[in-house]
């Protein structure tokens, strides 16, 4: 027993061979101390024999040793643990600095003469939100903003409820080298509708995170929304050029239309606007859908009505209506729940 003893302080002195020598030498003396005192506190008792007594002794000071050890290997946890956790952190403090610079060089990029580098900053831009999800918002208000910048090309002027059908031709307002110019333009801000859709989330998951988008005085063509989940849409005097499909949109802000004018047909049908939807001085150019469509909070509607207008606005009895002598406009008002009406009035 006293062999085992020696044997559980050697192997505690080498497992802790880098700590202060003080703590083993008053572990080694705990254990002799209790090997001892259990020893001699056995032999006293006289129907116990010295076997027995030096067999429990020992046992009691390979326990001092044991505890001893079972310390130190939690404190070389913790420390291994602690070591870990600065590595984490310096790991995420690098994808941090490197995220920033990646930021911070697409959008100077996006200035570049050369739209293929413009391009490329775009791509950029999305790949930081898909590395770093917390940064999608921060990017999804570049993509906007490259959007609100002033832009015009000949194929609006001569067939902007259809651009894409368009054959303009170069005359002394779009001289050739400018509509190649626009032309260019034209591919990069596609690019940058089309990257605004693949960071949105499905309105399908069950808790889709809410991004804001601001479109404020933007020109876009064919926007594709179809099935996306948003937070708030800012489009105030907006320009929609060719089909603007927004079917099955589920908007959980409110959704600001104000001013816009829609050059092609709108597709609205099974969109839900949870935060209200204002259609305050829109002109519409084409046929707007709006089947199963539902509105809570308000419904400003002081319009013109679409001259073809295809099903009607489902709004919550609860909502503010303002049509201020607007007529012309479907409107079913009834009970919404859960996006959808539950009870006709």
């Amino acid at each position: 027993m006293v062999v085992a003893v020696a044997a559980l302080g050697v192997a505690a002195s080498v497992a802790v061979a880098a700590r202060p020598q003080w703590l083993l030498i008053a572990s080694l003396l705990g254990s002799v101390g209790a090997l001892l005192l259990v020893t001699g506190w056995l032999l006293a008792d006289p129907g116990s024999s010295r076997v027995e007594a030096l067999k429990t002794g020992g046992l009691a000071g390979g326990a001092v040793l044991a505890l001893y050890a079972l310390w130190i290997n939690d404190r070389r946890r913790r420390t291994e643990e602690a070591r870990q956790q600065v590595e984490r952190d310096r790991v995420e403090q690098d994808r941090e600095r490197t995220a920033n610079e990646r930021f911070a060089k697409a959008v100077e990029l996006l200035g570049h003469d050369a739209d293929q580098v413009r391009v490329g900053a775009l791509h950029a831009l999305a790949g930081v939100a898909r590395d770093r999800p917390d940064r999608t918002q921060t990017v999804l208000d570049v993509l906007c903003s490259y959007l609100r910048r002033p832009f015009n090309h000949p194929n609006y002027m001569a067939m902007p409820r259809d651009p894409d059908l368009a054959e303009a031709t170069s005359d002394g307002s779009w001289p050739v080298e400018q509509m190649a110019d626009a032309d260019r333009e034209r591919v990069v801000r596609l690019t940058a509708q089309d990257l605004i859709i693949e960071l949105l989330p499905s309105a399908s998951a069950s808790e889709p995170n809410r991004y804001d988008l601001d479109l404020t005085e933007a020109s876009v063509e064919y926007l594709d929304l179809r099935g996306r989940a948003i937070g708030r849409l800012t489009a105030r005097r907006a320009r929609f050029f060719g089909t603007s499909r927004l079917r099955g949109v589920h908007a959980y802000k409110r959704v600001l239309f104000s001013g816009a004018t829609f050059l092609g047909r709108v597709e609205l049908d099974s969109a839900r606007f949870d935060g209200g939807l204002s259609l305050l001085r829109v002109r519409f150019g084409g046929q707007v859908q709006v089947s199963d469509t539902t509105v809570r909070i308000f419904a400003n509607l002081r319009t013109k009505a679409p001259v073809d207008q295809v099903g009607s606005l489902t709004i919550d009895t609860d909502a503010e209506v303002k049509t201020d002598g607007f007529d012309g406009w479907a409107i079913r008002v009834d009970t919404v729940s859960g996006g959808g009406p539950v009870a006709s009035r």
